[in-house]
């Protein structure tokens, strides 16, 4: 038994100026940048969000730029076997994490819980 939610949005920017692209998204979304985070040199900038509201973070990719979400579970590798049965096909294992390809093209990735290692009260359950 594992449980798995909705954890986070990643906007894949190929832009080359990160920055630029964290005022953009700060701004539409009316939500700071993390403190501590530099845009001008991290690969990843993390807008400041709610408890209650997924996770947005930038992301400086070297593909055309998207977004995608990522699903967070205790169990990544049983999640991800789950998805694949649902008809999502294996791209990649990159660290701790696997991005998968849903059956309609689109990718999105199973991680580790994001939030001090906790799901929260809406996560599914799954046998």
């Amino acid at each position: 038994m594992h449980r798995s939610r909705l954890c986070s949005f990643i906007i894949d920017c190929k832009a080359g100026d990160l920055a630029e692209a964290a005022r953009f998204w700060s701004a539409a979304l009316g939500r700071p940048v993390r403190e501590g985070t530099d845009p001008a040199h991290d690969r990843y900038v993390p807008l400041e969000m709610h408890d209650d509201e997924p996770v947005v973070e930038l992301q400086k990719v070297d593909h055309d730029s998207r977004i995608h979400l990522d699903i967070e579970s205790d169990d990544v590798e049983a999640e991800a076997r789950r998805l694949e049965a649902l008809g999502a096909k294996r791209v990649a294992a990159i660290r701790t994490w696997i991005v998968l390809e849903a059956p309609t093209g689109q990718r999105f990735c199973v991680v580790r819980p994001q939030r001090h290692g906790k799901l929260g009260p809406h996560a599914n359950t799954w046998e």
